[in-house]
């Protein structure tokens, strides 16, 4: 069974990126004890533009934690310092932290069960200019675009509480699109 293993949930704010006032909820934090889980998402997590992100089939974004070497590489590779320690979970602006499941084993309606709720995969995460800020480098986007650590948005389809902690299980939807499939078309669109 693969694992959750942190909960993050972020107000929004208004943050400096190349010199414009942006509003984000990206800079989430962790969460300790259950959390409930209703149709738009998570108690106390905020989306600052629900046109891009949140909204019933973008409620609550998950991302596999196996991906954070990767990330911690990546800044280190773009000359950033200070970045000795490991990233913490909840530096991609995900919600949930999950181990044990990856873009690849994850298919457009599957559902993570959880033992007081069930979230239904939607979508991949598509990067953005405040994904370059939150990484704290310019190439962020790109990266994630060509290695597919993308992550993937769940609908609430039965809601609840969560955990961090708490296993769960991968139960396989329809199995017609693959969340790297879906994810590279994204990208191949954006990038013509």
């Amino acid at each position: 069974m693969a694992t959750l293993l942190s909960i993050q949930t972020g107000a929004a704010r208004r943050v400096q990126i190349s010199g414009r006032s942006i509003l984000t909820a990206i800079n989430k934090q962790p969460v300790a004890g259950a959390v409930l889980v209703a149709p738009m998402g998570l108690a106390g997590d905020e989306q600052a533009d629900p046109s891009v992100h949140g909204g019933l089939d973008k409620a609550v974004y998950a991302y596999p934690s196996e991906h954070y070497p990767f990330w911690q590489a990546a800044r280190a590779q773009a000359g950033l310092t200070g970045i000795d320690d490991a990233l913490p979970f909840r530096s991609l602006g995900e919600n949930l932290s999950l181990q044990g499941v990856l873009e690849r084993d994850v298919w457009v309606g599957d559902v993570l069960r959880f033992a007081d709720c069930t979230l239904r995969v939607t979508q991949p995460r598509e990067p953005c200019y405040k994904f370059n800020a939150a990484m704290g480098f310019a190439g962020a986007g790109k990266a994630m675009a060509q290695q597919g650590n993308c992550g993937f948005y769940l609908a609430v389809q039965q809601g609840g509480r969560l955990s961090a902690g708490e296993s769960f299980e991968l139960l396989p939807g329809p199995r017609r699109l693959r969340i790297t499939e879906a994810f590279n078309a994204k990208m191949f669109k954006h990038l013509r």
